[in-house]
């Protein structure tokens, strides 16, 4: 086998490996989250269910799946974003009452999240 030809393949090789191997974030953003219990309509035409596990983004599309940790405890929780907001400054998500309870934030109102689209 010719050598040069085998020196070529074998890095691209190796980044297409790690590439499959490593899990890839499409989307990741860090900030302050709320929570909020409406039974209203949600920005996506459903009714807002406080025990769903859902949330509002500015600009996500319509049942993204992201991966929520709370930074000040570790916990974490898979909400699917169906409504638009958070209309307050400073805030990228409001969750759910139920997404929040899980979070452990809810006598807070407010939390540091870190959030990651699931694939």
């Amino acid at each position: 086998m010719n050598s040069n030809f085998s020196r070529r393949i074998a890095p691209a090789s190796a980044a297409l490996l790690l590439a499959l191997l490593l899990p890839t974030t499409v989307f990741a953003q860090c900030g302050s989250a709320s929570w909020y219990a409406l039974t209203s309509k949600t920005a996506s035409g459903e009714r807002m269910n406080p025990a769903a596990m859902t949330a509002a983004h500015r600009s996500l599309p319509f049942g993204t799946k992201l991966k929520v940790v709370n930074s000040r405890n570790g916990k974490a929780v898979v909400v699917r974003i169906n409504d638009r907001g958070p209309f307050v400054r400073g805030r990228i998500l409001d969750l759910s009452k139920a997404a929040a309870a899980k979070l452990d934030f809810i006598r807070a109102g407010h939390t540091k999240v870190c959030l990651e689209q699931m694939k």
